[in-house]
């Protein structure tokens, strides 16, 4: 977004990467898939990488946990198995991946994607917008429990060395989440060379660990049997089901892996995940199992146990900066979630702090960092152990993955051309997976299930009050608004004064005259020499290139019609374009030195609840008045913006 750096002082280099932000780069030579390949261990698996140390004590610690028979071990191994090739294998790397938006994934970039089909008068075209602004909604939540669970097991291992630890961890892990969330406001392009190697060692060692657990007890191989899986089901019943809410742990990352598209090649991401992540996680999942087989007692810290004693510390350490990391992906995915609810018009203007002129990504949003600082802070210190917020994590984000499938049903049978009893059949596979996993997961509301369900419902109330008060206050511009032909006929009958200079009217509609420039042009009778008109308007695509960026009408008398066309994965900085098209627009035309008009709206909550029930209309207000200025949003030079403000009840 447009900050003090992004403004007419930065270099065109940067500038040109701030404000277009291309899709990832061609990995098809060896040398630049493998750094694209390392690049995204960091990035893409850094949340479900962390999974194995938390994930299987928790499937014998939780409330629901099952005793760690031999049965049981073969059981919970062969369901994590299946698990992992189900949703995240089958589902997301070969299927829902295949989804994309032009390169950008997401579940905001797959409603984007499907949502323009259904224009019109249609229910469909509301439940697949409520269907998409639910699930990301819902994502906050993940963002907050993600670090919390992730750092808190991880410190939680040096209480196998040093029981008498216990007492401090909760005040080690606050330590270590307040340095990663103020290290955000510096960004991660100085220290991302480094997070693929600590993550190609993390997953190494993850395998050599898994390896060497299986040695114990070679015949927890046959876990893979899905056989083992089923009869564990039917023995236990209810509790057996429940557990799947534990087994759920392994696969939340599937999310994140898609939301990290746009970062990286398709090829790129499941190349790596075949060939490494899938491979060291599975290994240290049937090497903790192993253990279990050969050492019950060992259920309480099944990961660490797997390492030899002198390397328990340097195996904490290692957990701690991987958690770090995992953290740091998500942290960032929350960011640019924000971004792209708030160029879809779903969340007010924020200020959004590009920390790297060549990578789009890295980006820094201050409010939104701070706020998940102080809800993960204050997670860690309610739930104190990860067992304890591990009843808080995964029902978010089970939600997510069943929209997600439901989605990529309408993106199959419109976009990919499947029949209907295909798309049907393979929907209807992953649907009841993850309805599976999301019933599991609903025990669990009481026992902490209920946080994220409560932010996420927050987000979503946030998120689509502001969608449904901008479509109000259009409607009343709209109803106000006069013809630009209507004032052009004015003009030519009582000319006004016109000064030397150009005026650029930031304009919410292509349609009628800015009530600004109606209303200077009434009181002052004066009008700059020349004057844009001037529109900025989000496709439903990430990108829109270049080429296709600028439309311009131009209307006589010295007046012009512009529309600006962003992406919603792009900088809408106004200056910036309008210098890049100043041939188009006219070579007498100074938009060097040109006044920024832009108008302010004063909201006025009436009684009647036309569009909107009257907390909403007050909650509208309330985001509306605290909303990044429009100047500071599109890069506007300060000294040169004149804000108008203009009264409207509804």
């Amino acid at each position: 977004m447009a900050t003090a750096r992004t403004r007419q002082g930065i270099s065109d280099e940067a500038d040109r990467f701030a404000g277009e932000g291309g899709p990832p780069e061609d990995d098809r030579s060896r040398g630049r898939f493998l750094v694209l390949g390392l690049t995204a261990l960091g990035v893409v698996f850094g949340d479900i990488g962390t999974s194995p140390i938390y994930a299987l004590r928790v499937a014998f610690m939780s409330h629901h946990a099952m005793t760690p028979t031999p049965d049981n071990v073969l059981g919970v191994l062969s369901l994590i198995f299946w698990s992992l090739v189900v949703i995240i294998s089958a589902k997301y790397m070969l299927y829902v991946m295949r989804a994309d938006n032009e390169g950008e994934g997401g579940i905001l970039a797959l409603m984007a994607l499907v949502h323009p089909m259904h224009e019109g008068p249609h229910p469909e075209r509301k439940v697949v917008a409520v269907l998409g602004v639910f699930g990301a909604a819902l994502l906050y939540g993940d963002g907050m429990i993600t670090p919390a669970i992730s750092v808190l097991s991880a410190v939680e291992g040096l209480e196998v060395a040093i029981p008498a630890f216990d007492r401090h961890v909760v005040p080690a892990t606050v330590i270590i989440l307040v340095l990663l969330f103020a290290f955000q406001r510096r960004g991660t392009a100085r220290v991302g060379f480094v997070f693929g190697p600590v993550m190609v060692v993390w997953f190494a060692t993850l395998a050599v660990l898994g390896l060497r657990g299986i040695l114990l007890r070679p015949a927890v191989l046959s876990a893979l049997i899905p056989t083992h899986a089923i009869g564990f089901l039917a023995r236990n019943g209810l509790q057996g089901f429940l557990v799947l809410g534990a087994i759920f742990l392994v696969v939340t990352g599937g999310e994140a892996l898609y939301a990290d598209l746009g970062h990286f090649t398709r090829r790129t991401i499941r190349f790596t995940w075949f060939a490494l992540v899938q491979p060291a996680l599975l290994l240290n999942y049937f090497g903790q199992g192993a253990l279990l087989l050969a050492r019950p007692e060992e259920v309480t810290q099944p990961f660490y146990r797997l390492a030899p004693a002198w390397a328990l510390y340097p195996m904490v350490v290692l957990a701690t900066v991987a958690t770090v990391i995992a953290s740091q992906a998500i942290i960032s995915a929350v960011f640019s979630l924000t971004r792209q609810a708030t160029l879809l018009g779903l969340f007010p203007r924020v200020r959004i702090v590009q920390t790297s002129p060549e990578r789009i990504g890295q980006i820094y949003i201050p409010g939104i960092n701070w706020l998940l600082m102080l809800a993960t802070i204050a997670l860690v210190m309610a739930f104190k152990r990860s067992n304890n917020l591990a009843a808080a994590y995964g029902i978010a984000v089970s939600i997510t993955m069943v929209i997600t499938t439901m989605l990529a049903y309408v993106v199959a049978r419109e976009l990919w051309g499947w029949s209907k009893p295909v798309a049907i059949l393979t929907t209807g596979l992953f649907v009841a997976v993850d309805t599976a996993f999301l019933g599991a997961n609903l025990y669990r509301i009481v026992e902490g299930g209920w946080v994220p369900l409560l932010v996420g419902t927050v987000a979503f109330v946030v998120l689509w009050t502001w969608k449904t008060g901008r479509t109000v206050i259009r409607g009343k511009l709209a109803t106000n608004t006069e013809s630009l032909e209507g004032m052009l006929r004015e003009m030519a009958q009582n000319p006004p004064a016109r000064v030397a200079g150009t005026a650029v009217f930031m304009a919410g509609s292509p349609v009628g005259a800015p009530p600004m420039l109606v209303r200077l042009l009434r009181h002052s009778r004066a009008l700059h020499e020349h004057v844009i008109v001037l529109t900025v308007v989000v496709a439903n695509v990430p990108r829109v290139p270049r080429s296709g960026r600028l439309e311009i009408e131009h209307l006589g008398q010295g007046i012009c019609r512009i529309v600006l066309h962003f992406g919603f994965m792009q900088n809408p900085l106004v200056p910036r374009a309008l210098r890049q098209n100043a041939k188009r627009i006219g070579p007498d035309v100074d938009l060097d030195g040109a006044s920024y008009y832009v108008g302010g709206q004063v909201l006025l909550v009436a009684d009647h609840h036309h569009g909107m029930a009257r907390w909403r209309k007050r909650l509208f207000a309330f985001m509306a008045r605290n909303a990044t200025r429009p100047m500071a949003f599109y890069g506007l030079p300060l000294e040169r913006v004149v804000e108008i403000g203009t009264p409207i009840e509804f």
